[in-house]
């Protein structure tokens, strides 16, 4: 059995899909959610479902290991990233090597980086004249969005596509690919 912590930085429609996806799983339980938000939407979602989640600040973040003693006590062996926005320090890498994933709203390595997430990677992309997007699922290094790639799925853009239609698009992909992704990664781990 797999203990995983989420981590959000806002309404966390990912995070509960991963919640309700591997809700009664025998492989995997969602232990733990964290944000670097207090007021994060993600914490209402997880209280729904029975799930402890807490906050923490920069200071406790970067500059202490009050995250890590928060894994620690809650046996996490995986963290996922879905939609947290900071970047993850050198300490909480070394204490989970390739068992940190993330997933980024296009494919990488285009279209990442500090300052790449949201309605702005769509905005770019659809600016720029890309004729497909899609998903990326890799895990975290010391870097944004730079980690090795564990899966991509990929959708076309029509030509008269929004940011708007695009998100919508990469959402559903997020939400069919994204726990199947974690589920057989962790598969081949046991």
């Amino acid at each position: 059995m797999s203990n995983i912590a989420i981590f959000a930085s806002g309404s966390g429609t990912n995070a509960e899909n991963l919640i309700q996806y591997f809700s009664g799983n025998k492989l995997v339980t969602v232990k733990l959610v964290l944000s670097n938000k207090a007021d994060a939407y993600v914490h209402e979602r997880a209280k729904l479902h029975q799930i402890a989640s807490v906050s923490f600040n920069r200071d406790q973040f970067y500059n202490t290991d009050y995250v890590l003693r928060l894994l620690a006590d809650n046996q996490i062996d995986i963290i996922i990233l879905a939609g947290f926005l900071w970047l993850v320090p050198n300490s909480l890498i070394q204490a989970y090597p390739n068992k940190i994933i993330n997933i980024h709203p296009a494919l990488l390595p285009k279209y990442g980086g500090k300052g790449m997430y949201g309605m702005k990677v769509h905005e770019a992309i659809i600016k720029n004249g890309e004729k497909e997007s899609g998903i990326t699922i890799h895990f975290v290094n010391d870097k944004y969005d730079d980690g090795e790639i564990i899966a991509q799925v990929k959708c076309k853009i029509e030509p008269d596509e929004t940011p708007e239609s695009l998100a919508n698009k990469i959402h559903l992909l997020e939400y069919e690919h994204f726990p199947k992704v974690i589920e057989r990664w962790i598969k081949k781990l046991s």
